[in-house]
């Protein structure tokens, strides 16, 4: 494996031109992303090495793994979505729904059944919200706000109050750890590794990346674009859908006010990754990349006992500053 810094344009002491941006290409692919977000995941490391004597201790980093599968289920979903030129506000809401549905089932039903019934509940809300957008022509932004309120109302209309389940093998899934590493982080990072492969190396998941270049030429070509946005759409509702099933179970109660914001910290993961919101360009890998970044500065925050709404500031100010930089990028000649 070979790898170089290149400056594609030419240098202003020489020809009087505007000097692009270096990039990392290591056998003949841009890297430069990725060469970011590990470098900042090194600096957080460090920076919490140096200032904190909780960061390293075993109760913190497994706390910090479970932490960020929430985000990190409801990233690559979001990811898949804004691939397709598409956003999806209403994760959080679907989150707290299939949690409350799943906690409300579990006196009635076998658990394993009642955590498939919540993440199909997840499914449903994606299917109905593609299906509106993909053929209706309705625009993401009001159909899944409209989604983000109506699902939050239907979680409180099944429950008011929280539901904590008495069976304790209902918090096998959020609690049971696989040698050091928790079970729930496990499954986030399959599912990252799976959708990974599904996103690069199936023609289904190269047209949803091509639908965010340009539908119009996607179409020309043959392929169906309804039925791979619908598609997008219903694979963040499932992770959505999973994500509220796993919380539910990590903290042993089930409440129909969860998941508040949830969407922005699923975006702000996504355009940490280099992820664009216009579409078309983005990767799991990257993505994921971007949710350890976000967890290391949360629980950094939590640490240095930062208040939750300046974290808030934070992750807006984040988004603001990486699509600027972006935005620069793209604009130079």
């Amino acid at each position: 494996m070979t790898g170089q810094l290149t400056d594609t344009a030419p240098d202003t002491a020489t020809s009087g031109g505007p000097r692009r941006p270096l990039r990392l290409v290591v056998n003949g692919r841009d890297r430069t992303v990725e060469a970011v977000l590990g470098t900042l995941v090194v600096g957080l490391i460090v920076v919490a090495a140096l200032t904190s004597d909780t960061f390293f201790t075993q109760t913190n980093l497994t706390n910090l793994l479970k932490q960020m599968v929430t985000t990190g289920l409801l990233a690559f979903g979001m990811l898949v979505v804004i691939l397709t030129g598409g956003i999806d506000l209403s994760v959080g809401s679907v989150v707290a729904f299939a949690g409350i549905v799943t906690a409300g089932l579990v006196s009635g039903l076998p658990i394993p059944l009642a955590m498939l019934v919540g993440i199909l509940a997840g499914i449903g809300f994606g299917l109905v919200n593609g299906t509106l957008i993909a053929r209706f022509g309705l625009a993401p932004f009001v159909v899944t706000l409209a989604a983000l309120t109506t699902v939050r109302g239907l979680a409180f209309v099944y429950s008011e109050v929280p539901i904590a389940p008495d069976d304790p093998a209902f918090f096998t899934l959020g609690t049971a750890m696989v040698g050091p590493i928790p079970l729930t982080t496990v499954i986030m990072l399959a599912v990252f590794g799976l959708g990974g492969v599904f996103l690069s190396r199936t023609p289904a998941g190269r047209s949803i990346i091509a639908i965010g270049g340009n539908p119009e030429t996607v179409r020309l070509a043959g392929i169906n674009v309804r039925r791979h946005v619908i598609l997008a759409y219903t694979i963040s509702g499932a992770c959505a859908g999973l994500a509220g099933v796993i919380l539910a179970s990590r903290v042993g109660i089930a409440q129909p006010s969860v998941g508040v914001a949830f969407e922005l910290d699923a975006i702000a993961a996504c355009v940490i990754g280099g992820a664009s919101l216009a579409g078309g360009r983005g990767t799991a890998k990257a993505t994921l990349g971007g949710v350890l970044v976000l967890a290391l500065i949360n629980n950094l925050l939590n640490l240095y006992g930062v208040q939750s709404f300046w974290q808030q500031v934070l992750k807006g100010l984040i988004i603001i500053a990486v699509i600027l930089v972006q935005r620069v990028n793209r604009v130079r000649p």
